[in-house]
């Protein structure tokens, strides 16, 4: 596999996760203010110019969209006590736990075999389990 394949298959998994989610959720969002909200539920307490390098959006947009979310109650923003001038952004109390309640409560295999309907039960199943495995190196906290 080389970067172009995985990056392909990054936006393959990512359109079943989509599908995968209840209406309304992220998958009614704006790619960018999906990858801007993930990141700061994959990283609470970050600094706006830390958001924006991860992400690669225009600060403009990063400051926008958590102003938004923070209006909405999602997020939570706070001056930086190690430097004043910064502005730090964090799930708001409870919201980080619901993501991942909701998010736990999801499962993917119908979506899954809907993208793969030519693949038999059990290597549908190997597919998850290998899914499983890379979560639960890329996506849990350490």
């Amino acid at each position: 596999m080389n970067g172009l394949e995985l990056l392909l298959l990054g936006h393959k998994l990512s359109a079943i996760g989509l599908a995968a989610m209840p209406h309304g959720h992220l998958a009614s969002l704006p790619v960018s203010a999906r990858a801007i909200l993930v990141d700061i539920f994959d990283n609470p307490g970050s600094a706006i110019k830390e958001i924006t390098a991860r992400t690669g959006y225009p600060q403009s947009l990063v400051s926008a969209t958590v102003a938004k979310y923070k209006g909405m109650g999602l997020l939570v923003t706070g001056t930086d006590p190690a430097d004043r001038r910064r502005t730090i952004v964090a799930p708001a109390p409870g919201e980080l736990e619901e993501g991942w309640r909701e998010a736990e409560e999801t499962s993917v295999d119908a979506a899954l075999a809907a993208a793969l309907p030519d693949v038999g039960e059990s290597e549908l199943a190997r597919i998850l389990a290998v899914l499983e495995t890379l979560s639960g190196g890329l996506l849990k906290p350490r």
